[in-house]
């Protein structure tokens, strides 16, 4: 395959991380706001922000029925933070009216990190990436309660508040998602992870 084209969301959130981050791992990233944008694109990012403005802005936008058909048919998407709830089959402390993407088989808890003055930043081992554990930011960030058989666990951090440890990162066939940020850190390895996935589809 040829250099990727890979879209962003560009609804709400840190678009211009994501971009950046995209570019220095070798794909022309483009913002995607509108259905014809997103047809455009081999694959997209979903970056954080707040889960159900986002969701709003994709239905007032006209792009969560052709997201939803492209991820059914296979576009691999990336979703960080929001976008990770985005991608959730489920939602645990959701809004009554909040609509996900989804395509991964997992439930997510919104906020299950605390409020922003408890966002934290921390190293993550991440299977799969060479270099050793990667930096991951946390911002109001969810985590994934439970995953289906098909769902593949990429990282994992120990819980502050007992022996069990909080899923943080996860892969379905082409979509992958974490709850921390990685395009704040300015370590492009996941997003160099994503681009490979891409190029593999």
């Amino acid at each position: 395959m040829s250099t990727p084209v890979i879209g962003v969301l560009a609804l709400q959130g840190d678009v211009r991380e994501h971009l950046v981050a995209l570019a220095a791992a070798d794909a022309v990233a483009r913002q995607v706001r509108r259905p014809e944008e997103l047809a455009e694109v081999d694959a997209l990012v979903m970056p954080g922000g707040e889960s159900t403005t986002i969701s709003k802005l994709a239905v007032l936008f006209g792009l969560m029925d052709p997201l939803r058909e492209r991820v059914a048919a296979g576009m691999p998407v990336y979703g960080t933070c929001a976008g990770m709830i985005m991608l959730a089959d489920k939602i645990l402390d959701g809004r009554d009216d909040q609509e996900t993407v989804g395509g991964i088989d997992m439930t997510v808890r919104r906020n299950a990190f605390g409020r922003q003055n408890e966002s934290f930043e921390t190293s993550i081992p991440f299977e799969g990436l060479e270099g050793g554990p990667v930096n991951g930011v946390f911002i109001r960030a969810p985590w994934v309660e439970a995953v289906g058989a098909g769902v593949q666990v990429l990282a994992e951090l120990p819980a502050a508040d007992g022996p069990d440890s909080r899923i943080v990162a996860v892969r379905q066939g082409n979509l992958l998602a974490t709850s921390f940020h990685p395009e704040l850190t300015g370590d492009h390895r996941v997003h160099e992870y994503f681009v490979r996935m891409v190029s593999g589809s």
